[in-house]
């Protein structure tokens, strides 16, 4: 990604909150690299670069600037503009893929060779995949330094480092101070959390419609797996075998409040990506906005809700099972299957976990699904018999939702009772594809009807999405956002 060094070097004279996270600036006389909006003086022309991303400033020999604390700044999608196959791997950085696995792991799962992913990386990127996990990791354990009190050897954990060993050696590398001193410099130093709670902020770019989003989520959720009261979102988790509680609620400024809670402390980068995928944290509204509002049919709805996201998924398995129950049936039907689902097949939570929380079960396994009769939900039989088989399909497949949307969808086809709707519908909320879009859907056809006129064919919504492009899912959520408020 090429910037324009001078446009940078304007826009942090006037330090412009809405290229916060687009680029960083990196100051050779001081060997720090900082957000746009750092309070810090103004350093000369002649003495700064600019760098798409933190991993490539860091990859240069830059450490992160300690007033402005460049990991608070709100995510940008680094992919965006790149290869798809760059999208996947971020992605997976993001969740981990590189703390226990290799380079050559991850290229396995995106189909791809070693070499080639380097490749890629180097060019949509700047910087190598180890490069970006090790900034993923530092950036995060410096987060957590300064908003929770977990000890120095939980933080070195949390953020993916094999061994405290490792964590200081690299904190020590790039910061050129040991972690324990900027924790006593933060003044929070202590014992660290036995029960592993951990409060964060997670930034998002401005405007964000958490109205929309909490609606949303009311209108889906699963008694017992899912909660959502006094303004606060609550939810149980499995994540390779292990069971947290999660919790989300609006912050007083442009971040989540996020409170987490897990038996594995290493899955913490997991469960952090999960909250970003389910929330949609990097969007960027003005980007999409400014698409969308091209089409006149659009204008109206994108300016009356800017930061209108897309919900995602905690748990794509659970989305498409939610796809399936739903299928040719109200939100309203299909929210009672999903809770009997859930009474009947879904784990109970341990006595501790479930206190307090309102959460008391986790989301059934597509174990617990095949091995019942699901007499009980009532469903057409052809409904039931296309449930098992994605469940016999997703436990065949090792990683069964990795590749491109195309490949995905076209396993999620191979489902005997998949069609093209219920499989956009996965792809658009479980695979986080910004350009996913459900031209079968009912629904989207009504909302573009013009008063007198009629009702656009399946072909002809796809002919007229494709001006949407690479953002149809976001014109499908103002769509429904719209039908459903009116």
């Amino acid at each position: 990604m090429t910037l324009d060094q001078d446009a940078c070097y304007a826009i942090i004279s006037a330090r412009d909150s809405r290229y916060d996270g687009r680029f960083f600036t990196a100051v050779k006389t001081t060997g720090i690299y900082c957000r746009p909006i750092c309070p810090a003086r103004l350093p000369k022309r002649e003495n700064v670069f600019f760098y798409p991303s933190a991993a490539v400033a860091q990859d240069e020999g830059f450490r992160p600037c300690l007033r402005c604390r460049p990991e608070t700044a709100p995510d940008t999608p680094a992919w965006r503009g790149t290869s798809s196959s760059v999208g996947r791997a971020l992605r997976l950085i993001e969740e981990g893929a590189l703390d226990s696995g290799s380079v050559d792991q991850m290229a396995a799962r995106l189909g791809l060779g070693e070499r080639q992913v380097r490749r890629l990386f180097l060019k949509h990127v700047g910087a190598s995949p180890v490069s970006v996990a090790l900034t993923r990791r530092l950036l995060l354990a410096k987060q957590l330094l300064h908003e929770t009190d977990l000890s120095i050897t939980q933080i070195a954990m949390a953020s993916g480092f094999g061994s405290i060993r490792r964590f200081n050696e690299s904190f020590h590398q790039v910061f050129k101070t040991a972690p324990s001193f900027l924790l006593r410099e933060i003044g929070v130093a202590g014992p660290g959390i036995p029960a592993a709670d951990i409060h964060l902020k997670l930034r998002y770019r401005p405007p964000y419609d958490w109205g929309a989003m909490a609606e949303f989520m009311r209108a889906r959720l699963y008694p017992g797996v899912e909660t959502f009261e006094a303004g606060i979102y609550r939810r149980s988790l499995c994540l390779d075998g292990q069971i947290g509680l999660v919790a989300a609620a609006q912050g007083k400024g442009d971040w989540l409040d996020v409170q987490v809670r897990l038996q594995d402390l290493t899955l913490l980068p997991k469960v952090i990506a999960r909250f970003r995928e389910a929330f949609d944290l990097a969007a960027d509204p003005d980007v999409i906005g400014a698409h969308l509002g091209q089409d006149l049919a659009l204008q109206a709805l994108v300016l009356r809700r800017p930061g209108l996201r897309v919900p995602g998924a905690f748990d794509p398995f659970e989305i498409g099972v939610r796809a399936i129950l739903g299928q040719q049936i109200t939100v309203s039907a299909a929210i009672k299957l999903g809770a009997s689902l859930v009474s009947q097949l879904g784990a109970a939570l341990p006595n501790e976990w479930a206190q307090g929380s309102g959460v008391s079960r986790l989301f059934p396994s597509a174990e617990s699904i095949l091995a019942s009769s699901l007499d009980f939900l009532g469903m057409p039989q052809a409904r039931v018999c296309c449930l098992k088989a994605y469940c016999e399909a997703y436990l065949a497949e090792e990683d069964f939702f990795g590749g491109d949307t195309p490949v995905v969808v076209a396993r999620l086809l191979g489902v005997k009772g998949i069609g093209p709707w219920t499989a956009s519908y996965i792809a658009l909320r479980a695979l986080r594809d910004p350009d996913a879009f459900p031209a079968e859907d009912v629904a989207l056809a009504r909302g573009l009807v013009q008063p007198g006129g009629e009702r656009p064919t399946r072909d002809a919504l796809e002919q007229r999405s494709q001006a949407w492009r690479p953002w149809r899912a976001y014109a499908a959520q103002h769509i429904w956002t719209e039908l459903a408020s009116g």
